[in-house]
């Protein structure tokens, strides 16, 4: 049955904001729709210009017989800066300070809208890059990865620091706890990255780098390639940081143990 165009369009438009990176031939639209290729054709002219405007990424035509469309969601930069300022004001509450220097984010890394700003601006960054899989330890960078996973329209795998029986064989290396110079170890099961995967690590927080040197020495055990790696928030590091090539969104800056100030920053992801 054949639908008003207003219709169509915001049905597309659903249809494309949830199939991120994924190739939509334009004969899928002419058959849902009944309608002829040209009058998609016009449509997807529409919503491209419409993406654009509105700053939620780039609507690309891929041309020739397996051609079709691709959505990139993309944030802008001044969109991303004005997000990050926010949560830099939202962490830089004196009740979050917890004893080591470490600041409280379990609130803020369960709400599904904040979460969802987060995973789009970390995606942003590995928009033009090909990536297989994203990967975080348990449990706090379970639901960034999970994020960002979506819309990068890739799997994500969950490294633990204890393996379980539903897991399956896994493969475990040691690493060097960076802030309390600990030796711990880490796995990540067989079935969970191929060989050769082109990986994405994202973390919630990162101090001195062990956590995420050790996800990178777990990668080189798979045979694996490490794209980039991205944390929700990092705080200064006195001694030598494990993990020298990164990006942040937040940055604590500054701890006051006694008067229990915060002074909480932009990330390098806006240097």
């Amino acid at each position: 049955m054949k639908i008003k165009r207003s219709e169509r369009l915001i049905d597309m438009t659903y249809y494309i904001l949830d199939h991120p990176h994924t190739l939509t031939p334009l004969t899928y639209f002419v058959k849902k729709y009944a309608s002829a290729k040209s009058s998609i054709s016009e449509d997807l002219t529409i919503l491209k210009k419409t993406f654009k405007d509105r700053g939620l990424g780039t609507l690309e035509t891929v041309a020739g017989a397996a051609g079709g469309v691709i959505f990139t969601p993309i944030i802008p930069f001044e969109t991303a800066k004005a997000m990050v300022e926010q949560l830099c004001e939202r962490l830089s509450e004196q009740d979050r300070l917890l004893p080591g220097g470490y600041v409280y984010l379990s609130d803020l890394l369960g709400e599904p809208q904040l979460l969802k700003q987060v995973g789009q601006i970390i995606a942003s960054q590995y928009a033009n890059k090909d990536i297989d899989a994203v990967m975080t330890v348990a449990t706090k960078g379970v639901p960034i990865a999970q994020a960002v996973s979506y819309y990068l329209n890739v799997p994500f795998v969950i490294v633990r620091r204890d393996s379980k029986i539903t897991e399956g064989s896994t493969v475990s290396v040691n690493y060097v706890s960076g802030s309390s110079e600990r030796i711990e170890k880490m796995e990540l099961s067989k079935r969970s990255l191929k060989r050769g995967a082109r990986v994405l690590v994202v973390d919630d927080f990162m101090k001195g780098g062990g956590t995420v040197n050790g996800m990178k020495a777990l990668i080189e055990e798979f045979e694996a390639e490490l794209v980039g790696i991205t944390v929700f928030a990092e705080s200064t590091f006195s001694g030598r940081r494990m993990i020298d090539d990164y990006t942040s969104l937040l940055c604590v800056k500054d701890v006051d143990t006694q008067t229990k100030n915060i002074t909480v920053v932009p990330g390098n992801y806006f240097n």
